[in-house]
């Protein structure tokens, strides 16, 4: 990992990790206990920048990075020094009507020449993730209380088939976006007391299985503007929640849900298996 003190603005360089030609994939885990992050695709030979607008003092850092096989195994555990304790904060997110803001940025970028398996975990603050034209085999997403956005803004889908998407929620949020271009395999969705909106709505790439749990939270489904995409859904509810479904669904028989295109063999199919306490589960087309 090198240290740069290279200035853009107010942003400067803070880490660098350079490519190892041995290594076929990057396992890279970031976590970050507050601020706004940024992530985003590069063409730089280097497999993670990051640049921040604060000083070294502001901040404190774990880094670890091994050459496994032909994995690079690498760990970043970003710790703001002066920030609140974490049930203070939590405390202030629920019973405060303004949401508490953040000066302190994080950008990221990782680059497009090497797949990747991610995971970002986030405490307070907020993250945008763009993974437009990176190769990404797996990522998981874990908040507890921050505000993140994931998608791929540029239209540019997933260089490879991702196996498995997985977001997890306590108090924050997730808004995923696009996600039908990570053409991921499998798609998990915890809610706890948080929100989470997947946006199916550029339809759907390949096959999707998609899992989730809600225990008070929300959890908001867009689907396409037609219903040429089959979709199928299997919910496991309880008198306490709440589940909305598009007027063209079909109701099959309890807790299951059908489109018109949707067939028993149909291929690329959105598949839906959820569970819900006393939260709310939401499918709806785009323009509703």
């Amino acid at each position: 990992m090198l240290f740069s003190g290279l200035a853009i603005g107010q942003i400067k360089k803070q880490f660098s990790v350079e490519d190892n030609t041995i290594c076929e994939t990057i396992k890279l885990q970031i976590k970050a206990n507050s601020g706004n992050c940024f992530i985003k695709p590069s063409h730089n030979p280097e497999v993670l920048n990051v640049f921040s607008n604060q000083e070294p003092g502001d901040y404190s850092h774990h880094f670890r990075k091994e050459v496994k096989g032909k994995v690079c195994d690498v760990f970043l555990s970003l710790e703001d020094v002066g920030s609140k304790g974490f049930s203070q904060s939590i405390s202030y997110k629920v019973f405060s009507s303004e949401k508490p803001t953040s000066d302190k940025i994080w950008k990221m970028y990782l680059t497009d020449n090497k797949p990747y398996d991610l995971e970002f975990s986030y405490g307070l603050g907020s993250a945008n993730i763009d993974l437009s034209g990176l190769a990404v085999k797996n990522l998981k997403i874990n908040t507890a209380s921050a505000d993140v956005t994931v998608g791929y803004y540029n239209g540019i889908d997933n260089l490879v088939i991702m196996d498995t998407l997985a977001f997890k929620v306590d108090l924050g949020s997730v808004s995923a976006k696009n996600i039908s271009l990570a053409k991921s395999k499998y798609i998990t969705a915890d809610v706890g007391l948080g929100n989470i909106m997947l946006d199916f709505s550029s339809g759907s790439v390949s096959g999707n299985t998609i899992k989730g749990s809600v225990g008070a939270g929300n959890l908001v489904i867009l689907l396409p503007f037609t219903d040429q995409t089959p979709v199928s859904v299997k919910i496991k509810e309880s008198w306490l929640c709440s589940v909305k479904m598009p007027r063209s669904f079909k109701k099959l028989s309890d807790g299951s849900y059908a489109n018109e295109a949707y067939q028993k063999d149909s291929k690329n199919a959105l598949n839906f298996d959820l569970d819900v306490s006393m939260g709310n589960i939401v499918f709806k087309h785009v323009n509703q």
